[in-house]
C-alpha cells in the first residue's frame, strides 16, 4: 500500500470496453513519483489517499478489471 495526494484527473478519449465508467485520477507518491490511479473512492483533487496496487488494485476496482494501480480509501487529517 502506498500513500499519495491526488494531483488531478486522467481524460482518455478511447480505453478497454472493460474500463467503460471508471474514472483515473494522477497521484503524486510520497517519496517521489507518480501514478495514474482507478478511483474506487471518489477522491478529490488535493486528498491524500490510501492507493493498493498489483492483484489488490484489480480487485478493488471489481471484477478483475485492467488495473495496476486503485485508490481505496481517502486519509482523514
Amino acid at each position: 500500500m502506498l500513500i499519495g495526494k491526488v494531483a488531478g484527473k486522467v481524460w482518455a478519449t478511447k480505453k478497454s470496453p472493460a474500463l467503460k465508467g471508471q474514472a483515473f485520477l494522477t497521484v503524486a507518491v510520497e517519496g517521489g513519483g507518480a501514478l495514474v490511479c482507478a478511483d474506487c473512492v471518489g477522491a478529490g483533487e488535493g486528498e491524500r489517499v490510501l492507493i493498493a496496487t498489483g492483484s489488490a488494485a484489480r480487485t478493488a476496482a471489481g471484477a478483475e478489471l485492467p488495473v495496476d494501480a486503485a485508490i481505496v480509501g481517502i486519509i482523514d487529517e
